[in-house]
């Protein structure tokens, strides 16, 4: 182990024997008492020392013995420390092509502060190089998603979209000017390597999907064959198809597993979410089923909005959009990362000109088949008796 103080996080004496490290309350950590010979050994804590010569170094400046090994595992428990060598194969493997870390540093000390594990940072971000993304969508939301997802390091996004670029799809972060009269599909392709930080690895394997993320679970697909997609993101040029998703073009996700975000713009309201993880948590038609019961009136107005004539012009503001893309692509990169955001059961909403982000709860429904309703209540009565449990365990021992 190389130990190094995550250097993302900036440190600052609270007083003559207290060093604060971190700014924000999500990440600092309050150090003390601190004597100036551990002062010393954290500024040696920069990840170019393994353990043998950091001991050298503290007994050199008159450290008890077993004193580093005691601050190094503190600082680790806390949460502070990167193992600069750690990680893995896949990690050295990131590691022998600086060109692609350096674009990826960033990302890596984001990462670093969200794993508490010294080398949680480098094997997440090498995890992602092994995901397969799909965006089907290339308008100003999907374009801008498929960019910031290859540009953070997934190791292959696939665009899908018909007919060719138009003047209202050019976006600072999507397709450029140049490409409009182009297809669609094929500007997308192009932006995704333009910004992709360095060809992804041979894949040995994907990593199946779960509710907890794909970075977490195992390779098992024979070498040479495409990895199983860990995520779909759709992001229709139509708002509409977003704001109100028809659930019949997600089934085949539905029935494979697939978990898939909505993300998209209809007339002036930024939606991302909700998260479907096929039989978690609620899905295309759980929203439908919830609107109309809420609305006796939305399974008529709906269809005739899908059956109407869509405006010719989208009203989808470029700021709006752009922040809808990053925030989707947020979302989707903390799911592929082993986490599970907040648009998990949940569409959050933004309108212009306030733009007010207010999440919105999207319960499973009973009456769907997606069964997500039916796993939450399991989960929900297991959790219940477990308490029950807990609160009944001191009075019979009491009772003993």
């Amino acid at each position: 182990m190389h130990p190094r103080v995550k250097p993302a996080l900036r440190r600052g004496w609270r007083d003559l024997t207290t060093v604060q490290v971190g700014v924000t309350p999500a990440h600092a950590v309050v150090l003390g008492p601190v004597d100036p010979a551990t002062a010393s050994l954290l500024h040696l804590l920069d990840g170019t020392r393994g353990l043998p010569l950091l001991r050298e170094e503290g007994s050199r400046i008159g450290l008890p013995e077993g004193h580093v090994d005691k601050l190094v595992s503190y600082l680790a428990g806390a949460g502070l420390l990167d193992d600069t060598t750690g990680g893995g194969p896949s990690a050295d493997a990131l590691r022998k092509r600086p060109d692609t870390l350096d674009r990826l540093c960033p990302d890596l000390a984001s990462l670093s502060l969200v794993d508490r594990e010294p080398d949680g940072g480098i094997r997440r971000l090498a995890a992602r190089r092994d995901l397969r993304v799909q965006v089907r969508g290339a308008g100003r939301v999907g374009a801008s998603v498929a960019a910031v997802l290859a540009g953070a390091g997934v190791g292959q996004v696939d665009v899908l979209d018909g007919g060719c670029v138009r003047p209202e799809d050019v976006a600072p972060g999507g397709v450029r000017a140049e490409d409009i009269g182009e297809r669609r599909d094929m500007s997308a392709r192009r932006l995704v390597r333009r910004c992709a930080p360095g060809r992804a690895p041979r894949r040995a394997g994907p990593r199946r999907t779960s509710p907890r993320g794909p970075s977490a679970d195992r390779v098992v697909r024979a070498p040479g064959a495409e990895p199983p997609l860990s995520l779909v993101v759709l992001a229709p040029r139509d708002g509409l198809s977003a704001y109100a998703p028809d659930p019949c073009p997600a089934e085949p996700f539905m029935v494979s597993g697939t978990p898939h975000l909505y993300a998209g713009v209809v007339e002036g309201t930024g939606v991302v979410g909700p998260l479907v993880l096929p039989g978690v948590s609620a899905c295309a038609r759980c929203l439908d089923l919830g609107r109309s019961e809420r609305d006796p009136a939305w399974p008529r107005m709906l269809a005739q909005w899908r059956s109407g004539r869509a405006p010719a012009v989208q009203a989808c503001d470029l700021a709006l959009a752009t922040a809808v893309a990053g925030l989707a692509a947020a979302h989707a990169l903390a799911f592929m990362d082993g986490r599970l955001p907040a648009s998990a059961g949940a569409r959050w909403e933004a309108a212009v000109p306030g733009l007010g982000w207010r999440a919105e709860p999207v319960p499973p429904q009973w009456t769907c088949p997606c069964g997500a309703a039916e796993r939450s209540e399991r989960e929900h009565t297991i959790t219940e008796r477990e308490d029950t449990s807990m609160e009944r365990e001191p009075h019979e021992t009491m009772a003993r």
